[in-house]
């Protein structure tokens, strides 16, 4: 089996352990599993241009708003975000969140998320130009 330790990408508190990324098959799907504790800032509400995300619940609860609309999404619950959709994953709950992310196709892929750390990391905090300018070259538009 192997070793998918690299391929773990952590943004503030929130971690992000690739499973399958844009490196692997044809590129047309991206996996992750997402782990979100309770008050982790999340990423602002944005939506995808071309790209089409399903999160299915692992353990405790996440709360995603797709379009004003939100779910709670548990253990074996799922949520589809289709592309368009304006959204933003949060966990409200005292526990530690677990989600499955399948992002299809792959084009935002597990380079987006290791640019978005290290801007996010950089000495006197994020650059909001910055950000946006990698959201909008990898598909993503904020809202």
């Amino acid at each position: 089996m192997e070793d998918r330790s690299d391929r773990t990408v952590q943004i503030g508190a929130l971690e992000l352990r690739f499973l399958v990324d844009e490196t692997d098959g044809a590129g047309n799907l991206v996996m992750f599993e997402f782990v979100v504790p309770p008050d982790a800032r999340v990423p602002a509400p944005h939506y995808h241009r071309d790209v089409d995300e399903a999160v299915y619940g692992l353990e405790g609860t996440l709360t995603t708003t797709v379009d004003g609309r939100s779910q709670e999404v548990g253990p074996g619950q799922a949520v589809l975000v289709p592309r368009g959709g304006v959204h933003q994953h949060e966990n409200l709950h005292d526990t530690t969140a677990r989600g499955l992310v399948v992002l299809t196709p792959g084009s935002i892929g597990r380079r987006y998320f290791e640019e978005m750390a290290e801007a996010v990391a950089r000495p006197g905090g994020p650059d909001p130009a910055r950000l946006r300018e990698i959201m909008l070259r990898h598909g993503l538009v904020p809202a």
